[in-house]
């Protein structure tokens, strides 16, 4: 903390005034400097956010026009949805088919108690969700569950029981961990079990000796009566010997006659040739067969063409703005000293002025334009349509527009439902070349979206290495190079000024006690003269 200082009391003059307009004049570089840091800062926040502007463009590319499913999108009618729906999953050309019967639909195997549930010694217990495996006579163990998987394949999984659990956590331990779902009703005191898939298990060895659930444990026989009733095999002895009971109704297929070809699934739900079908019902010979086709949804791929050309625009709008933009020479960046005497309005206006021009004429971003206009404008061959504005994309006649797209709608529409693959290729066709030996992605032939997303890649690389990124440490990029050296000027700078306040002070000090001394002399010598 520095001392009080008292000064000017012999020379009357108001000394610490006059050290701070002195100071104020040396400081007026180091305030230069503070500028600079301070102008230099707005810069690389501005270009960071360019970063950000640039980065969502490609991530809404890769998102959007860069995926084959985003024109996959199809509209699918069917002539009787009570019996049949039917989506597109990844069929890339419209299809269309016939279901004339469905025979049979799909179920999943289950199991239910033979009787009430009892102790594992058959002695009688009223149980609930809090029984504990101990009150049962079931001592800590493993358990093992056999069920269906979707494929159709058996699946074992293996659950450690404690004598603590209670039934309520078994029962979660199996339904979280298994290919069934355990059911108990503590009204009747008796347990079901449901394989969470459906269809059955027939390799065409032994159908009858093929059940979709089998059971591993005393829990399973002993407490929840799950063996005579339900095909039982089981094997007596202790705890940990396996007792194997059998699903007590089998789970069953789905048949239908798709397309005339009768087919069985182990679900309802299942694809063919990229489309999902979904069963609903049985249907009977008198039935009318149920058909189905597919369009392409017209509406969504434009959306999705649309969402591009305007974020597009939206990116080329604001480097043609920020790089363009002249610096207002008028409105430096404030000093604290200057803040101080305007209020918040008035700070956030200047400051808004003199914000201008930190991106102009930058050539990272004009270069971009440039790229991305001959990327946009470039044919591609792979492509039935060659090029944008065979498919309603073209760009303005505002050439002070620096290159924005226009879309013709009627004639996209018209593009999407000729042939929504062509448009794909338009943006995305991977023309590949040798070089060094290697297959190498050939840009100037490949789709737009290739191009462009090569190009944005290339700016946001250079803009990185010049301004870095919120995380980034200053001396790994150089913007934040120039920030360092202005800190370290600053600082020099600052301590330059404490040491010639200092000097100044003294030198002002010793003004004083000149003064102090020539009028203690004065005073001596008056009194020589002073008749006594």
């Amino acid at each position: 903390m520095a001392g009080l200082r008292i000064s000017g009391l012999a020379s009357g003059m108001n000394i610490d005034e006059i050290v701070t307009n002195l100071m104020t004049a040396e400081r007026m570089p180091l305030d230069k400097i503070n500028q600079k840091k301070t102008y230099t800062e707005w810069q690389r926040d501005d270009y960071r956010t360019m970063n950000t502007a640039l980065s969502e463009l490609d991530t809404l590319i890769f998102e959007g026009i860069g995926k084959q499913a985003s024109f996959n999108k199809k509209t699918v009618t069917t002539s009787n949805d009570d019996v049949l729906s039917v989506t597109n999953v990844s069929s890339t050309s419209d299809f269309s088919g016939m279901v004339s019967k469905v025979s049979q639909l799909a179920s999943a195997a289950t199991m239910v108690s033979a009787g009430a549930a009892t102790k594992k010694d058959g002695s009688a217990i009223t149980i609930t969700s809090t029984t504990t495996m101990e009150n049962l006579g079931i001592l800590a163990q493993p358990i093992k569950i056999d069920a269906i998987d979707k494929d159709g394949k058996l699946v074992s999984s293996s659950i450690d029981i404690a004598s603590t659990d209670t039934l309520e956590s078994v029962i979660n331990k199996i339904n979280a961990s298994s290919g069934v779902n355990v059911f108990f009703d503590e009204g009747k005191q008796k347990f079901s079990i449901a394989a969470k898939n459906t269809g059955n298990i027939n390799t065409g060895t032994d159908p009858d000796n093929e059940p979709e659930i089998i059971l591993t444990g005393a829990l399973f026989t002993d407490v929840m009566k799950m063996g005579a009733n339900n095909n039982s095999d089981v094997n007596i002895g202790t705890d940990l010997t396996p007792i194997y009971v059998k699903a007590g109704i089998p789970g069953k297929n789905a048949i239908l006659t798709y397309n005339g070809l009768e087919i069985e699934r182990t679900s309802n739900t299942f694809t063919i040739n990229g489309a999902k079908l979904t069963l609903k019902k049985t249907t009977g010979d008198g039935d009318a067969a149920v058909t189905f086709s597919s369009t392409p949804d017209v509406d969504a791929i434009y959306d999705t063409l649309k969402k591009f050309v305007d974020s597009y625009n939206g990116l080329i709008a604001n480097i043609s703005e920020k790089t363009s933009e002249k610096k207002n020479k008028d409105y430096a960046p404030l000093t604290d000293a200057q803040k101080e005497a305007l209020s918040e309005d008035e700070i956030k206006r200047w400051e808004g002025l003199a914000k201008k021009g930190t991106l102009r004429k930058d050539s990272t971003l004009t270069s971009l334009l440039t790229k991305m206009r001959t990327s946009i404008y470039s044919s591609v061959s792979e492509s039935s349509f060659g090029s944008m504005s065979k498919i309603g994309i073209s760009t303005t006649s505002n050439y002070l527009e620096g290159g924005k797209l226009q879309i013709d709608e009627e004639k996209l529409r018209a593009a999407i439902a000729e042939d929504p693959n062509g448009i794909y290729n338009l943006f995305m066709a991977d023309v590949k070349k040798t070089v060094d030996g290697d297959q190498v992605t050939d840009l100037e032939k490949s789709g737009i979206a290739r191009r462009l997303r090569a190009d944005l890649g290339t700016a946001i690389k250079d803009i990185s290495t010049r301004a870095g990124k919120s995380s980034s440490v200053n001396n790994t990029f150089t913007l934040g190079k120039l920030l360092d050296d202005y800190e370290d000027k600053i600082s020099a700078f600052e301590e330059k000024m404490k040491n010639l306040e200092s000097r100044y002070y003294k030198q002002f000090n010793a003004m004083e006690t000149a003064i102090n001394k020539a009028n203690s002399q004065s005073a001596s010598l008056a009194s020589f003269f002073t008749p006594s």
